[in-house]
């Protein structure tokens, strides 16, 4: 049975043949290997051109911004599915990631998806960013009542990682289009939803990088790529400290039955 579309069968990412490997148009052991780094490398394949300085800047920072933040839900899956099953590193990595989802760890593609979008109205409808912003979040609301981007369970005060990778951005001269309708959406707060809220890291880093070039469809792999990094880390760990098991038992202590 067909199912979808099946006329155009290329890929431009990578090609090999008995002498020499292709990647993006580069041969990877005489054009890569040894003269790419990997945030750079990894820029090349998900655009298929290298990053120039400010893309590289950016991309590295929001990827150290956001690989580690402690024993959050990801994190404490892959390290209770390490303590009970210590010869599967990958199946411990898979479960951390197989819960990022739009609460943790999607929020940023989703963020960025709506600016995406005021900015389109905005370029469409020839009207300010201010009006565009109260529109959309009134738009947003009648389906969802959280606007993405905004509002931190502990940073109450302000995200400290969205307040520096914004105060950068100023700094070299890359805050376009999405920075500008993510601090108009931020302004509009208290008028449409009654009340103000902080930038968290999840406004700061899909507007930015939306500015600087990356592709929207690719924003959740940004951060996918970096908690792999975190999620390797707490595993080692876990094979030196194990403290799964102690979550497991904490959290098993923690809920009482309450069925018949």
């Amino acid at each position: 049975m067909r199912i979808g579309k099946q006329d155009a069968p290329y890929t431009a990412i990578c090609t090999s043949d008995a002498d020499s490997i292709t990647v993006r148009g580069h041969d990877l052991v005489g054009e890569l290997m040894g003269q790419i780094d990997f945030t750079s490398y990894f820029w090349l394949l998900v655009t298929g051109t290298k990053p120039d300085e400010d893309q590289l800047f950016f991309l590295n920072a929001v990827l150290v911004a956001l690989a580690e933040h402690g024993l959050v839900p990801s994190v404490a899956a892959a390290r209770m599915t390490y303590a009970a099953a210590p010869e599967a590193l990958q199946g411990a990595v898979a479960a951390g990631l197989l819960g990022c989802g739009s609460v943790v760890l999607g929020s940023a593609e989703i963020a960025g998806k709506f600016y995406a979008e005021c900015v389109a109205d905005a370029r469409e409808s020839g009207d300010g960013f201010e009006a565009v912003a109260r529109r959309n979040i009134e738009r947003w609301r009648t389906h969802t009542k959280a606007v993405p981007g905004f509002g931190h369970p502990q940073h109450s005060g302000g995200d400290p990682r969205a307040g520096r990778l914004l105060e950068m951005a100023d700094d070299r001269g890359v805050s376009g289009k999405h920075v500008a309708m993510m601090r108009a959406l931020k302004a509009a707060l208290p008028e449409t939803i009654g009340r103000n809220l902080p930038i968290n890291v999840n406004a700061a880093i899909p507007s930015i990088l939306l500015d600087l070039g990356f592709p929207l469809a690719a924003l959740k792999g940004i951060g996918l790529l970096c908690r792999i990094a975190s999620l390797v880390a707490h595993c080692t760990e876990e094979a030196e400290r194990p403290i799964g098991f102690i979550m497991s038992g904490a959290a098993a202590a923690a809920i009482e039955y309450d069925g018949p």
